[in-house]
């Protein structure tokens, strides 16, 4: 019985360590995200300088996760070339070892839980009162997650003396370090934190529980394991962000492999030529000299290894069907055309995101062409693909109009582009809508819940009466339906407006309300008009949208 309350202990203790760590990540996010990036952006220079560079910051975060997934972001975005990211990769693995050296410095050999216990109870008490908005905020988040980080370790290595005391666990040196491998993978990728692993397994080696061959290779596997949070965050990425988690892989792995066939020499490398003799010392030693033959390694086959990625993960990974597949430097018209359909896909897109935004997206059948796997991502992810695909038709674009000759071909080709960037106008104003749609949503005053439904079922009947207009025929008039819808959303935002002034002078809903009611239904009809002028480019004549263009505005 009290073996299991012991386990419970480590385990607690685990999971305070965990919620300390992310304390202090979320903290460090806000505090310094813009300028650490600023400054691997400058890292960039040289290879070694990259290497340096991203050690440090990871040293200073004390968090290689946040390190890799900022450069992650910073591939995807283009800012970052993927070879240089490889180095930094290099770099940040290295400083993550800082933080083992803290935990078995000050976690271990000197105990600071007392001084811990104040620094958590003050910091703890000054975020629960302090503003959101301000820096103090993280500042005493991040001292409250250090302080708790010390607390937790106590938790796991209480837990695990008291384990050791009561239970003969010798066996476990009888089992092969392979097994102890496999299980610090399995341990970090349950738990995404490879400094978590080491703090485990650091109590275990100072409670005797097990030898340091052992402890080595589980944090051999803990090495391969923590690559599995970037396989994940790369998951839905651009080719550049699969290439950067793939590489993170073998560097770990092969690594990890290579070091673990020199397990025995290194371990009596490290005690009697080195002379640790201070188990704990020697494991985190291990960990840092892991990272060093890392560096070492792959340092002179980052070309060859960036070109292996290249190859494994090309640039075909496009968000656009039909601009993909011809040059804009070739046949003009045959470009023009693709942009057409590349166009009407664009609309489909964002009308699907739109009713996805309200759970409405199976109510209307859509274009059959939408992009493979476009209907099964979440409602951020939609948004994502919409904006790289708008990057992607407006890089066309630009190719386009250099060879486009004659002026029909250029009046279409500018009707287009206005087109796609009005559509992607409407998008925006539903993705800043997202909160407030969740909000009235899930709201209990029945009048908001209400208004969400009405909405929703006007967000419905105005895209169906789209759909009517992008399949209608030559024989349709197209500018009078046009013009017809485009009076009922003036004439609908309009009289919205002043069904909320009534209900704001009944009372039935206060002023915060009321203003996150007013704004919501600015959005959905700001949304509904860049749609309607992104129709009037793409279904008119240059002729008849200079006419549309002259109508009334009702939103201002």
């Amino acid at each position: 019985m009290t073996s299991s309350i012991d386990i419970w202990q480590m385990l607690a203790g685990i999971a305070f360590f965990l919620l300390a760590m992310s304390f202090m990540e979320e903290a460090l996010r806000h505090l310094a995200g813009r300028k650490f990036k600023l400054f691997l952006k400058k890292q960039t220079a040289s290879r070694l300088k990259a290497i340096s560079g991203s050690a440090a910051v990871t040293g200073v975060l004390q968090s290689s996760s946040i390190v890799n997934l900022l450069l992650l972001s910073m591939v995807g975005a283009g800012i970052v070339k993927m070879e240089h990211s490889l180095s930094l990769i290099l770099g940040s693995n290295l400083g993550s070892t800082i933080n083992s050296w803290i935990v078995v410095t000050l976690g271990f050999k000197y105990n600071i839980d007392a001084a811990m216990l104040p620094l958590a109870g003050i910091a703890g008490v000054v975020l629960a009162f302090a503003n959101r908005e301000k820096q103090l905020y993280h500042w005493m988040k991040f001292l409250f997650g250090f302080a708790f980080l010390f607390i937790a370790l106590q938790f796991i290595r209480g837990g695990m003396e008291n384990l050791v005391q009561q239970t003969d666990l010798s066996a476990f040196n009888n089992y092969p370090l392979l097994l102890f491998l496999f299980l610090g993978i399995v341990l970090t990728a349950l738990v995404q934190s490879s400094s978590a692993t080491m703090a485990l397994t650091l109590s275990a080696l100072y409670s005797n529980a097990i030898s340091l061959p052992i402890a080595m290779g589980i944090i051999l596997g803990s090495e391969i394991g923590t690559t599995l949070k970037m396989f994940i965050a790369s998951a839905n990425g651009v080719a550049a962000q699969k290439r950067m988690a793939l590489g993170n892989f073998i560097f770990n792995t092969v690594t990890a492999c290579v070091m673990f066939l020199l397990l025995i020499p290194v371990s009596n490398l490290i005690s009697e030529l080195a002379g640790i003799r201070d188990s704990m010392i020697a494991l985190v030693f291990f960990q840092t000299l892991t990272n060093i033959v890392s560096i070492l390694l792959f340092f002179p086959l980052l070309n060859k290894v960036g070109q292996f990625l290249t190859r494994r993960f090309p640039e075909t990974e496009n968000h656009t069907v039909y601009i993909s597949k011809v040059l804009p430097d070739g046949d003009a018209d045959i470009a023009l055309e693709a942009l057409e359909s590349e166009t009407r896909l664009f609309i489909h897109h964002v009308i699907d995101y739109s009713l996805h935004s309200f759970h409405l997206e199976k109510q209307m059948p859509l274009e059959p062409d939408l992009k493979k796997g476009f209907q099964r991502k979440t409602t951020a992810e939609k948004y994502d693909h919409i904006k790289q695909s708008h990057g992607e038709i407006h890089t066309f674009y630009l190719r386009l109009q250099s060879n486009m000759l004659l002026k029909p071909g250029k009046e279409r080709l500018e009707q287009l582009i206005t087109a796609v960037r009005n559509m992607m106008y409407a998008a925006k104003n539903i993705r800043d809508a997202q909160h407030d749609i969740e909000q009235i949503r899930n709201s209990s005053n029945d009048l908001k819940y209400d208004f969400y439904n009405k909405s929703g079922e006007k967000l419905l009947s105005f895209y169906r009466q789209v759909l009517d207009l992008l399949m209608a025929g030559k024989e349709v008039s197209k500018f009078e339906k046009l013009t017809v819808l485009y009076h009922s959303v003036t004439t609908g935002y309009s009289d919205t407006l002043q069904q909320l002034y009534r209900e704001s002078m009944a009372s039935r809903v206060n002023e915060m309300e009321i203003s996150t009611l007013i704004n919501f239904n600015r959005e959905l009809y700001t949304s509904f008009k860049s749609v309607l002028f992104s129709l009037k480019d793409f279904l008119l004549t240059p002729g008849e949208a200079e006419y549309f263009d002259a109508m009334p505005g009702f939103i201002r």
